[in-house]
């Protein structure tokens, strides 16, 4: 499969695993399972036709590891970026000593003012190395990578958690812990 199908099935995925699972008709399990099976005939009736083969390399292949399979491989969920209720089970887990936050220019005077918030999602998402924050800010406009330094939150009884394809995840960032990093 090419790159510009497997990019078409990943944002499809998004989707439907992340935010409209109703949009094919779906509805994903409190945990955000779905069966597999299931999964692809809804977006076949849909007109999104993908094989399981082709769900697998899909899955497999995703630089961000957006999806999972369970251990039976018979279930799919997004590994995280939910708007919808779902409860996935994080590991809490103690960050390196930096992490990083990529976002656009125009958003620099509200973090600053608000902190980072979870804002549609379950958490506030960042990324242990800044080539990462950089392409996520750049989805948005002209990237500002924010540093920010954990232990002083771990300090505060900030809890983290690292979702299966490595975002570390924490409930907010206040703007005490925030510092510009790099302005793109």
């Amino acid at each position: 499969m090419n790159d510009k199908n497997k990019t078409k099935i990943s944002k499809f995925l998004s989707l439907v695993l992340r935010h409209q699972p109703e949009v094919v008709g779906l509805k994903l399990d409190e945990n955000g399972w779905v069966s597999v099976e299931k999964l692809i005939k809804a977006c076949a009736d849909y007109g999104k036709k993908f094989s399981l083969a082709e769900l697998k390399e899909v899955v497999e292949t995703n630089d961000k590891k957006r999806f999972a399979f369970d251990e039976t491989g018979k279930k799919i969920r997004a590994s995280q970026g939910h708007s919808l209720e779902v409860e996935i089970e994080f590991e809490e887990k103690t960050p390196p000593k930096i992490l990083f936050h990529g976002t656009a220019e125009k958003n620099v005077g509200a973090i600053y003012a608000d902190g980072l918030k979870k804002m549609s999602r379950h958490h506030v998402h960042l990324s242990a190395d800044v080539e990462t924050a950089k392409k996520v800010g750049t989805r948005h406009g002209k990237p500002v990578i924010f540093k920010i330094e954990t232990e002083k939150m771990l300090a505060e009884n900030f809890k983290f958690y690292v979702s299966a394809n490595g975002v570390w995840l924490v409930e907010n960032v206040p703007s005490q812990f925030l510092e510009i990093y790099e302005q793109g």
